[in-house]
């Protein structure tokens, strides 16, 4: 789950973390509320979930009433797209900002390394590009240090960090401070990203967290009712949404045909195979184990609802999984929802015989089955229109 950075900020707020003062407005007379509060200048900032934002027009400093209330209207409604073309993401909520006096700009994180299973805390005297530019840039600048999951970062190793980033020695120990904090939120909130860029010093040699990027493990939400809460209301995918509240494994990605498996691992294989066949999936959606026919229901409901798919692959091997079950989901979704886009199914396993012929009784008009993956791929790529 991915945090907005008012969201972020008020974590970081929550454990100590130095963060400049801010207010969540909705609209720009809220804005006009929360400048007057916080005095000028004022940061108007947007929130979504996507960097870029300045350089798109998402953020403004304004000096006066006048100002705030304008680039609030500005930039509330509209639509950012993020520096490598995601999105468009729209922007409905403001976070304003006192203003600061930037005197140096640093990079910080804290992420998640999977190969080494350990946390990684990364920091550079570069402030203010981004971490791929950064090492492209000069990657001495970059300094990379694992934490023991035991012990977390302690203080030393986070001042030897500090000293080899070259970080001034005048605001040394407060980084070094920062990144111990950073490290604990990151352990204490099951988060798998911290990133502020720019972490900053300002005109009284403070030093301030003046943006935040926070990724949170999203399976142990169990664990942090508070941030729960924040997921109910955050800045979702409408399909993954949609899936969530339906106990579905799904994952949007930005192609046109619909992707529906049974198994994460022969769902990643079929989105292999339609890609090498020339197509675009659509999704990731592992409808799991032992789907019923309410099941298959309700994942063709959530691919549907996605206005960019022209075709649908079913990829199903029956182990515990049903054939002729996946049958009955897929006739009552034609019938239900009005099904008439084309669907392939290569159906196998369990019951598969029984499943296809219910499907061949049904003589849906729109249904082409394929006995291989490969074959199923290259069908539904053509009926897409690849």
């Amino acid at each position: 789950m991915d945090l907005l950075e008012y969201q972020g900020k008020e974590l970081f707020a929550r454990h100590g973390l130095p963060v400049p003062k801010g207010v969540y407005a909705a609209t720009a007379d809220a804005a006009v509320d929360a400048s007057e509060s916080l005095g000028y200048p004022v940061a108007v900032k947007a929130q979504v979930l996507i960097g870029g934002r300045g350089k798109a027009g998402g953020i403004k400093i304004a000096k006066d009433s006048a100002e705030a209330h304008e680039y609030a209207g500005e930039i509330i409604g509209m639509d950012i797209v993020g520096p490598h073309g995601e999105g468009p993401f729209r922007v409905d909520e403001l976070w304003v900002e006192a203003g600061s006096e930037i005197e140096a700009e640093f990079y910080a994180s804290v992420i998640l390394d999977r190969s080494a299973k350990k946390m990684m805390v990364m920091l550079s005297r570069m402030g203010g590009m981004d971490v791929e530019a950064i090492a492209a840039s000069d990657p001495d600048a970059l300094v990379k240090e694992h934490v023991d999951p035991h012990h977390g970062l302690e203080l030393t190793q986070a001042k030897d960090i500090v000293e080899r980033a070259k970080i001034p020695a005048e605001v040394a120990d407060q980084v070094a401070s920062i990144l111990v904090r950073l490290a604990e939120v990151a352990k204490a909130e099951d988060a798998t990203l911290i990133e502020v860029n720019p972490l900053i010093v300002n005109s009284d040699g403070e030093v301030m967290l003046l943006d935040a990027k926070v990724t949170i493990d999203g399976n142990a939400l169990f664990r942090h009712p508070e941030l729960a809460e924040i997921a109910d209301g955050a800045d979702q995918d409408p399909q993954e949404k949609m899936a969530k509240e339906r106990g579905l494994t799904y994952v949007s990605l930005d192609g046109n045909i619909g992707i529906l498996g049974n198994g994460a691992g022969l769902c990643m294989s079929t989105l292999d195979v339609v890609a090498q066949a020339g197509g675009r999936p659509a999704n990731f959606l592992d409808a799991g184990g032992g789907s019923k026919a309410e099941a298959i229901i309700d994942a063709l409901e959530v691919i549907t609802s996605n206005p960019e798919v022209t075709a649908i692959l079913f990829n199903i091997f029956g182990g515990i999984t049903r054939g002729d079950e996946v049958a009955r989901g897929i006739i009552e979704a034609t019938n239900k929802i009005g099904l008439e886009l084309p669907l392939v199914v290569r159906l196998d396993g369990t019951h598969s015989e029984e499943g296809l012929a219910l499907l061949a009784e049904a003589g849906l008009d729109n249904l082409h089955h394929e006995s291989t993956m490969l074959g199923a791929a290259k069908k539904v790529v053509e009926l897409a229109g690849n």
